[in-house]
């Protein structure tokens, strides 16, 4: 595979990741319709806005020019989710025989699409379509601390060739075929993650966040089941590795709303406040749109549906959940 890499996004997650195969001597150009961010980076070798005290190697092309893309034979898709499609329709360039490694997580909120899903609309079929995904907070990879995701394409060999492009002494993949786990354990994570912010928000402690974690590890797999999942991909690690340090790490965005909602801000107070996209914001009501379409239970999704959009006190939430029928312990 011809190992040029172009990253549509310049978040801290595509920087991270374009520091990272920089470092593995692979040419990268990054792309953003963000001017100004563009131009700071060349000027300052750093992100300031998303990733900032990280020095950004100058071997990397820092562009807004859509054409730079074009010879890129291997296309890193690290716009969030909800954008994607808008972005992808202002770009207009011919993604025909690319390779793409999707890194967002997340599912379109007024589709119900996947990320798969949506670049079938742009023409991108699944031999040519990968997804990477674990537990990876770009601020971590940036600083070279030792990380471990899965790449999962239905053509093995690609995941292979991904693989092979991104493992170094620091970062290691794993290779999967179960592109619909892997795509669903990495978004509905992070609806789990804000319910934990509200967790450490409300001070409940370890037992709470540890019955909060398993739990919802078991809606997050009854969903992905029924929606053709392997169920033992969530126990792997895009599923309960990215759902263990989503609900637990200072860096989630997701984490944070929660722990903000506890404590009595408003979600559009939270929103406007951050500098990042908390994506679970809007994978909370994909969830809960989708449990009434496969007619799966989600309690705790529409629990946090119902925080999050109909103002159910958090403290109500909590006893209404530990009130609920008995049952049985299964996973899906």
């Amino acid at each position: 595979m011809d190992n040029k890499v172009g990253i549509i996004g310049i978040g801290a997650w595509a920087t991270a990741l374009a520091i990272m195969l920089a470092n593995n001597r692979t040419p990268v150009v990054m792309w953003s319709h963000e001017i100004d961010t563009v131009e700071k980076i060349r000027e300052t070798f750093e992100n300031k806005k998303y990733l900032p005290n990280v020095i950004i190697p100058n071997s990397i092309e820092i562009t807004s020019e859509k054409e730079k893309l074009t010879d890129c034979p291997v296309i890193v898709q690290a716009v969030p989710t909800q954008y994607i499609r808008r972005v992808f329709e202002k770009l207009r360039i011919n993604l025909s025989g690319k390779k793409i490694v999707n890194v967002a997580k997340g599912i379109e909120k007024t589709t119900l699409k996947r990320v798969s899903e949506i670049l079938l609309d742009f023409g991108i079929f699944e031999d040519n379509y990968a997804i990477l995904t674990g537990p990876s907070h770009a601020e971590e990879v940036a600083r070279t601390v030792p990380t471990a995701v899965v790449v999962a394409s239905t053509n093995l060999n690609f995941a292979v060739e991904v693989q092979k492009l991104f493992t170094n002494a620091y970062f290691r993949v794993y290779t999967s075929t179960d592109v619909v786990g892997c795509e669903l354990g990495g978004a509905l994570k992070n609806v789990i993650a804000i319910a934990a912010g509200i967790i450490d928000g409300l001070q409940l402690g370890d037992n709470s966040k540890a019955a909060l974690i398993t739990r919802g590890l078991a809606e997050i797999t009854r969903l992905g089941v029924a929606m053709g999942a392997k169920p033992l991909t969530f126990s792997g690690l895009s599923g309960l590795g990215d759902l263990i340090v989503t609900c637990n790490s200072k860096y989630s965005r997701n984490r944070y709303v929660g722990q903000q909602i506890a404590l009595g801000h408003s979600l559009s107070d939270i929103l406007n406040n951050m500098n990042a996209i908390a994506e679970g914001v809007d994978t909370t009501v994909s969830a809960y749109l989708l449990s009434f379409k496969f007619n799966v239970e989600l309690p705790i999704t529409q629990k946090v549906y119902q925080i999050l959009f109909e103002n159910l006190n958090p403290k109500d939430a909590v006893i209404s959940l530990m009130l609920r029928e008995t049952k049985p312990e299964y996973w899906w």
